[in-house]
């Protein structure tokens, strides 16, 4: 509860931020990933969104397994530093695997050439540790609703590395069911692939 009750203070204070300095406020979330992972028999979330103006947010992420051993949530400061990028800073509280814990955070996300999607974050955590975790995704249209999309995830508080490419159909831009294979390799255990489904929305 004390991690909650943190996130909602930070959630206050830099939504009141927000609003002082945008002139028009708008909001936009995105479910990247809810998807069934048939190796693990699982279902896994990966959400974000944001509130605020073209310079600053306020954003929100999550991410996690259902009835699972992982779950997360970020809220973030973010400033826009040059086009496509933002500097974000804030907190992260781990709500599994228990003990819970808080970690500070500081990360860069936007639009590298030939537009990556990147996403890469430091954490400190209360007991001094640094982690790091970096996300790369790439869109390549092969038609106007069909996109294929390869995916990386570097995890240094696992030592885990995720390999992945989804296929997914466009019914609309908002909604679009996939299906995928992931190869993970988490250090010291042995590494396995996957195969998934789910569906991708934003609005």
């Amino acid at each position: 509860m004390k991690g909650i009750s943190l996130c909602a203070c930070l959630l206050v204070c830099l939504s009141t931020q927000v609003a002082s300095a945008a002139d028009s406020v708008f909001s936009f979330v995105s479910i990247d990933r809810f998807e069934y992972q048939d190796h693990s028999d699982q279902w896994i979330w990966d959400l974000q969104g944001w509130v605020g103006g073209d310079e600053r947010k306020l954003w929100w992420k999550t991410e996690g397994e259902i009835d699972g051993n992982d779950a997360e949530i970020q809220l973030l400061y973010s400033k826009a530093i040059a086009p496509f990028w933002d500097l974000q800073i804030g907190l992260k509280h781990s709500l599994e695997p228990a003990p819970s814990e808080n970690s500070a955070v500081i990360g860069l996300q936007g639009l590298a050439p030939q537009w990556f999607e990147i996403d890469i974050a430091g954490f400190l955590t209360a007991d001094g540790e640094l982690e790091a975790r970096l996300e790369v995704e790439y869109d390549l249209l092969l038609t106007q609703k069909l996109i294929l999309q390869p995916r990386l995830e570097l995890d240094s508080d696992e030592s885990a590395t995720d390999l992945s490419l989804r296929l997914r159909y466009e019914i609309k831009r908002e909604i679009a069911p996939y299906i995928g294979l992931s190869w993970n390799d988490s250090g010291g255990q042995d590494d396995y692939v996957s195969f998934i489904a789910g569906a991708r929305f934003w609005f």
